[in-house]
């Protein structure tokens, strides 16, 4: 069995991973390529907690900001997150891995509630847990709920899938002067407002001293070399107490 640096992770997938290049909220062939890394993964011993975002589908504080109700639009956000899950789930079990969608909102004909003891019983016995509808509160984004679910199933490590490399100074696709940050603590991401997850899921990792990674999913098989020890992305951690 490969030897992996960790035993369990939260990785977190934006929902604009998931979208089609060429139109559409859930594109067929990346969800599968996803699912056949992390079920490689899971055959590798490691047990994954997963979060994936709704902004493929839609997002609840833009809604709001074109006049919606809040906590109404942040409601069908977390709606969009079930479907995404429940994507995932399907793509996971069409590669025999074993996954279960559990939901903070209660929708007992589509998914199971969570409870968090079950979860973590799921997660040693191989099985992909995917954690939908946020926390289940409006006012709070799947970051937010990637940080909390990560702490409660006792994660090693949080992985934030994105599009780039790992942590700029700015958008790297918007400006040519971007700085890459290979390592960083929370408070520098927060005091920098790096825009690496909102303020409320960064403190919660450094309170709980819950070390994140930052990088890129397009890279095949980064995943996998990242759980060999392979130095990917941008690591961020607490650092010294007084930092």
């Amino acid at each position: 069995m490969t030897k992996l640096i960790c035993q369990r992770i939260l990785l977190k997938l934006s929902g604009e991973v998931l979208m089609s290049e060429v139109g559409g909220s859930i594109d067929t062939e990346i969800i599968k390529r996803l699912a056949l890394e992390i079920k490689e993964l899971c055959d590798a011993g490691l047990q994954l907690g997963l979060v994936i975002g709704g902004g493929n589908i839609l997002r609840g504080a833009q809604k709001a900001s074109e006049g919606l109700d809040r906590v109404t639009s942040d409601q069908m956000g977390m709606l969009a997150t079930v479907i995404n899950a429940l994507a995932m789930q399907d793509a996971l079990e069409s590669v025999n891995q074993s996954a279960r969608v559990m939901s903070a909102l209660k929708i007992n004909q589509v998914c199971e509630e969570y409870i968090r003891r079950k979860a973590i019983s799921c997660l040693e016995r191989g099985q992909v847990v995917i954690f939908a509808a946020g926390i289940g509160n409006p006012f709070f984004t799947t970051d937010t709920a990637a940080s909390l679910r990560a702490i409660e199933i006792n994660a090693q490590l949080m992985i934030k899938a994105t599009k780039v490399k790992g942590v700029y100074s700015a958008d790297p696709n918007k400006d040519a002067k971007a700085v890459f940050y290979p390592n960083l603590t929370y408070n520098e991401a927060i005091n920098q407002r790096l825009n690496v997850m909102d303020t409320t899921a960064l403190v919660l990792c450094h309170e709980h001293n819950l070390p994140m990674r930052v990088m890129n999913i397009f890279e095949h098989g980064a995943l996998m070399r990242l759980m060999q020890g392979e130095n990917i992305g941008s690591f961020i951690e607490r650092g010294k107490t007084n930092d």
